[in-house]
């Protein structure tokens, strides 16, 4: 009968050991997730301002906002498309709109306020001081994220954080540590964002 304890012992401190190095792994760190490719040229997305310059048209250049369906209008061009569209596509659109009216139209937009697509935008939700949905910027990083929203609030388990990120079309959990980055300045903490990304930042269990 010894033999077998000792075997059964042997086995349950096995998969004890095993379940707590399970247990203790984290879904994903910073360098198991792939990066993925980044549009460098911004999208105008609803609720940007865009400041439309017909060039020697002072009397139809203007300064508009997207609507919330993703179009605008102006005198002479009506419903244009502009959500996922870049400001120089959305130029061409409005200088296609206005050859009727003007001879070889020059248009540049240019934009003044910015939302960006909701695809685009990185939200934070959770204990942040101020959770919202901020516009992509290149080379954001999740130290700018966090100082654009206020840092953390006081019952935020900041260690326990986390950004959750589509990677080839499956959602991904990274664990991150925002109490090493923002309270004792661990730069190996920080992390580059990538347009759609989710801060999801816990509430303390004490």
């Amino acid at each position: 009968m010894r033999p077998q304890l000792v075997r059964y012992a042997s086995y349950i401190l096995a998969s004890t050991l095993l379940l707590a190095g399970c247990a203790s792994r984290p879904v994903a760190d910073t360098a198991s997730v792939p990066a993925a490719p980044v549009n460098s040229e911004y999208r105008i997305g609803p609720g940007d301002n865009l400041n439309v310059i017909v060039w020697r048209n002072p009397e139809v250049s203007l300064v508009v906002p997207v609507r919330p369906d993703g179009k605008f209008s102006t005198p002479l061009a009506n419903d244009i498309e502009a959500s996922g569209k870049t400001p120089k596509e959305v130029g061409a659109e409005i200088a296609k709109a206005l050859s009727a009216y003007i001879t070889d139209p020059v248009v540049t937009v240019v934009v003044t306020g910015f939302s960006g697509i909701y695809s685009d935008q990185i939200r934070v939700i959770g204990q942040a001081a101020k959770p919202q949905a901020l516009p992509y910027r290149k080379e954001m990083s999740l130290l700018d994220v966090v100082i654009a929203v206020g840092g953390t609030t006081e019952f935020a388990a900041g260690n326990r954080a986390s950004v959750i990120r589509l990677v080839d079309g499956k959602q991904t959990k990274i664990a991150v540590r925002l109490d090493d980055l923002m309270k004792d300045g661990d730069i190996s903490a920080n992390l580059a964002m990538r347009p759609g990304d989710i801060l999801v930042i816990p509430e303390s269990i004490f």
